[in-house]
């Protein structure tokens, strides 16, 4: 009987142990299996990423071409620049693949505090350069670059720090505005509306309540409108949205090229490089209006793939957004794809007379290096967020302690 007793004793520890590590290869293999597929995701990221700014430099290249001939001579200038650019973003986003992403919840007060003091120095005389009635620009001696930019990346930084550690939405709602208003003196209306939405949409991810945010949503719309009005160049972009195409000769000229381009390209464009309306008749055709001669040139069916490539790349981001467990990471990509996906839909819509012009640039299309290369430095930081996020569950796997807030409440 102890004989017998023993021999079930000993088959009982020997099935518990098959079974425990039956459970461990399972789980295991199913980690395995999770974290391919999360690197499968980041490596579509990255395509799409080399796709659009290949056929953005292609694009740029050809709308800018009259232009860069009459004020330089040289049909490619601003596509050899925004060659520069590319690299140099793709230099960030390597960057800020490879930095640890804790690295910017730790300096985003500094940072955001040095951006603040760039949008103040920006509107003083002898700092900041004046470009169209406008006071965006800083210039550091051969550099130049719009502080504005960066602001919408150390702003989702400290945000996404705030909420992280519990801080009163009161607190962002006034340092949101304050970022606004700087950004209005100089002015900038389009670039204000992106850091606002970037600032409401990490609010409101974060549990706000829907009265309030609508509320906030409000004030803020009548206080847009207000400093609008009060803008006379602001005020005849508005006029020209309300009244169509009643004055085609004043304010309502852009909207008329723009809309003349876009109906010009019909079902299958007019062929690539053959545009009509970027010989100098379209204003700003290698920035904020881009699009309108991407429409002509390769008419709707072309059109409807760019912007299939432009969703595509922000649901990719969406699914890296959403598997994120740590607040502060969560809270960040939130703002990163709020920033990029407000863009493409803020100007793509203005394209086509949805909303009025703000001047804000299609991403990987429009020429200029400020948002290009902050947007793909962003776009590094993201997938860092995902890729520390497969590497703390895998260090869960071979049963070594996490540590850090990795629960997202």
């Amino acid at each position: 009987m102890a004989s017998g007793s023993n021999f079930g004793d000993f088959w009982s520890l020997v099935s518990n142990n098959l079974v425990r590590q039956l459970i461990r290869f399972t789980k295991k293999k199913h980690q395995v299996e999770k974290n391919t597929i999360q690197e499968s995701k980041q490596r579509g990221v990255v395509f799409l990423v080399l796709l659009l700014l290949t056929i953005g430099v292609v694009f740029v290249a050809d709308v800018s071409s009259p232009q860069a001939m009459q004020v330089f001579q040289d049909p490619y200038f601003f596509a050899k620049q925004q060659i520069v650019w590319s690299v140099v973003g793709l230099f960030l986003m390597v960057v800020g693949y490879l930095i640890p992403y804790v690295f910017w919840r730790k300096i985003s007060p500094f940072l955001f505090g040095i951006t603040i003091l760039i949008l103040i120095l920006v509107l003083l005389p002898g700092l900041g350069s004046k470009v169209l009635g406008a006071r965006r620009w800083l210039v550091l001696g051969p550099v130049r670059f719009q502080p504005a930019e960066v602001v919408k990346l150390t702003l989702a930084m400290i945000f996404a720090k705030m909420l992280a550690d519990g801080a009163r939405r009161w607190i962002l709602i006034i340092l949101l505005f304050i970022v606004g208003g700087l950004i209005m003196l100089q002015p900038d209306l389009g670039t204000t509306l992106i850091v606002l939405m970037i600032g409401m949409g990490q609010i409101f991810i974060s549990g706000f309540s829907i009265i309030y945010f609508l509320g906030l949503g409000l004030s803020g719309f009548t206080g847009g409108f207000i400093l609008v009005w009060l803008s006379d160049y602001r005020k005849d972009r508005l006029m020209s949205f309300i009244n169509g195409l009643s004055h085609p000769l004043e304010s309502s000229y852009h909207v008329k090229q723009i809309l003349l381009a876009i109906g010009s390209g019909g079902f299958l464009g007019v062929g690539l490089g053959q545009s009509r309306q970027k010989h100098l008749f379209l204003p700003e055709t290698a920035t904020d209006s881009v699009f309108a001669i991407i429409a002509e040139e390769i008419g709707f069916v072309g059109s409807l793939i760019i912007i299939a490539l432009l969703a595509l790349l922000v649901m990719r981001l969406i699914k890296l957004c959403l598997s994120i467990r740590d607040d502060f990471g969560y809270f960040l990509a939130v703002g990163i794809v709020v920033w990029i996906s407000g863009q493409i839909i803020v100007n793509l819509t203005s394209m086509v007379a949805l909303t009025p012009l703000t001047g804000v640039p299609l991403p990987f299309f429009s020429y200029g290096g400020s948002s290009l290369t902050m947007i793909l430095f962003s776009i590094g930081i993201l997938l860092n967020i995902a890729k520390t996020k497969m590497s703390v569950e895998r260090s869960y796997v071979g049963r070594i302690k996490r540590t850090g807030n990795e629960k997202r409440t």
